[in-house]
């Protein structure tokens, strides 16, 4: 009986000592930095996409990260200082590419023109809206093609008063970014379809990226980690749910596919495909390829040979409650 007791006390002493070891190997949070960009980048509560999909990767890896919000005349400074260990949502140029290890793009931000119903938004350039007053949100980076470019640009305060401003007819269009528009239409089907009028060229193009400072010893075991759970947070549907889209349009085989938030789907192809990247999709389509379906790992050449039981609806389990209008903009028509 005493050498029970005796094995008892050494397994009470020794539990401690393993929480200890166990904290010790849990790495501290990433220290990263980002600008305030809705829907994308926003302070913890408020819509983030990238962030929640970097935060997801992350945690795939075993890893976290602090997310220090400052302006968009810091950023650039503090992301070269040193001081921080990079940044979850980044654009790249030659000055952070010497400083930084940059991951695969994990989103586009496509900015396309949105008019009021009738509107030519046929405009393949910036250049093109010259003469035009045209709403972009005050503070956001749209980089310097946006500065230089020919519209009268009108700040304004959201999304949601771009386009308050766009139906007064305060401005003659809004650049918005193309997954904002997807949502418009996604949860506005009806007030967007006969008030707006959408262009379907992206007037600037920019891909968004994770990186981590060169200086530390781990930046590129840390990107290599977070690039390899990409292609599953596109198959297993966390882009979606994270992105409040229903389809994917991604390259996950070596060719792009069609890719359903849901095993059911109902009994029309999609209509609204949100594209991740268009450089590679534009590229297929050149050589003729046309989208598949993957559903259950398996890729279907064209809608009508996806299975049947696909193409139900599933009346068990109503719509997230998250994904409402409500729930990132509230737009008023």
């Amino acid at each position: 009986m005493r050498f029970r007791w005796a094995a008892l006390a050494i397994v009470v002493l020794t539990l401690p000592a393993l929480r200890l070891t166990v904290a010790a190997q849990k790495p501290a949070p990433l220290r990263l930095i980002s600008t305030a960009w809705p829907p994308f980048t926003n302070p913890a509560g408020q819509p983030r996409f990238a962030l929640d999909l970097t935060d997801a990767a992350l945690a795939r890896i075993g890893m976290s990260a602090k997310i220090t919000i400052v302006s968009n005349a810091q950023f650039t400074t503090t992301l070269l200082s040193g001081l921080f260990d990079g940044s979850a949502a980044v654009w790249k140029d030659a000055d952070r590419e010497r400083a930084l290890i940059f991951s695969q793009p994990y989103l586009e931000n496509r900015l396309v023109l949105v008019g009021r119903h009738g509107a030519d938004v046929s405009a393949r350039s910036l250049d093109a809206l010259k003469g035009r007053k045209v709403a972009i949100v005050q503070g956001y980076s749209y980089g310097d093609a946006v500065d230089a470019a020919g519209p009268t640009w009108t700040r304004s305060s959201s999304e949601e008063d771009s386009i308050r401003q766009l139906l007064k007819g305060a401005v003659d269009y809004t650049l918005m970014d193309e997954l904002v528009v997807k949502y418009i239409i996604t949860n506005y089907p009806t007030q967007s379809d006969a008030k707006l009028q959408i262009g379907s060229t992206p007037l600037l193009i920019r891909p968004l990226y994770f990186a981590i400072s060169r200086s530390r010893s781990d930046a590129q075991t840390i990107i290599d980690g977070f690039n390899a759970q990409l292609r599953g947070m596109i198959v297993d549907r966390t882009y979606h749910k994270l992105l409040h889209v229903d389809w994917i349009q991604a390259d996950i085989n070596g060719s792009p596919q069609y890719i359903a938030g849901s095993d059911q789907v109902g009994q029309t192809a999609p209509a609204n495909v949100y594209k991740l990247f268009t450089a590679p999709e534009a590229a297929a389509a050149t050589q003729g390829q046309q989208p598949g379906f993957y559903f259950g790992g398996n890729v279907y050449s064209d809608w009508a040979s996806v299975p049947d039981s696909y193409k139900t609806i599933d009346n068990a389990n109503p719509p997230d409650a998250r994904r409402s209008s409500a729930s990132i903009f509230k737009f008023v028509w």
